[in-house]
């Protein structure tokens, strides 16, 4: 059975709200594909990975290797300085981990929610059998998962898809092993698999966000890998 394909993998935009301003870079973008600093009660400069914190929030569109230099040239103090005109803050020294961390606890809890309604496989058999059966709409890999592995669930994938030739693989996650396994509560999580489209729709944001802000994200914004079954039949090419 083929799923009507998407053009990306997303939030609907009426989900993704009115456009947010990179305060460090001035780009433009939704929230799914910015980060949200909020401010504690103290002045302290937080993450605010689900963007759902009270009061007013700043927004930052640029990766973690590109914060750290606008933190130690004094930018992120600049900017933060204008968004808030003037107010005491203070930025921990440790921010760009902090971020990284809080990115990576709503991904994962994300996925776990997807485990408890049921839409997430684990166990490379499993996810096999779904796979070939066309019940699977969006595949992923640890990162140190074996390529032997990943090639062998990548084809089954596309075999259920009717898309092989295409060259459609899973998303190598920048999560190993042990911290995908340590997050869903079970032993040895090497390959995850949706079963549902709209289960990888609610992994977007947390999913892009993480992405985006570790730089791995093409020149148009695209997540690189980020496909699902949605994505698998090959687009017609057309010409002017």
């Amino acid at each position: 059975m083929r799923i009507p394909r998407n053009e990306r993998l997303s939030s609907d935009s009426a989900e993704s709200g009115p456009e947010r301003k990179c305060i460090l870079s001035g780009a433009k973008g939704t929230r799914d594909e910015f980060v949200r600093l909020a401010i504690s009660p103290d002045g302290l400069v937080l993450p605010d990975a689900l963007a759902r914190a009270p009061g007013r929030g700043a927004w930052i569109g640029v990766s973690r290797a590109e914060l750290e230099q606008a933190i130690a040239k004094g930018k992120l103090k600049g900017a933060l300085a204008r968004a808030y005109k003037g107010a005491a803050l203070t930025i921990p020294d440790d921010l760009p981990e902090r971020i990284e961390a809080a990115l990576q606890r709503a991904f994962t809890d994300r996925l776990g929610l997807e485990m408890k309604s049921g839409k997430l496989l684990t166990g490379s058999d499993r996810i096999a059998e779904h796979a070939r059966a066309g019940l699977v709409a969006w595949l992923a890999h640890a990162r140190d998962a074996g390529e032997d592995g990943n090639r062998k669930l990548d084809q089954a994938w596309r075999v259920g898809q009717e898309a092989e030739g295409s060259g459609m693989t899973g998303l190598t996650l920048p999560l190993d092993r042990m911290a995908l396994s340590v997050a869903l509560g079970r032993d040895n999580v090497v390959h995850l698999a949706l079963t549902d489209p709209a289960a990888a729709g609610r992994l977007a944001a947390p999913l892009q966000r993480l992405l985006r802000y570790l730089g791995q994200a093409n020149e148009t914004g695209q997540i690189e890998g980020m496909r699902t079954a949605d994505d698998a039949a090959p687009r017609p090419v057309t010409t002017n």
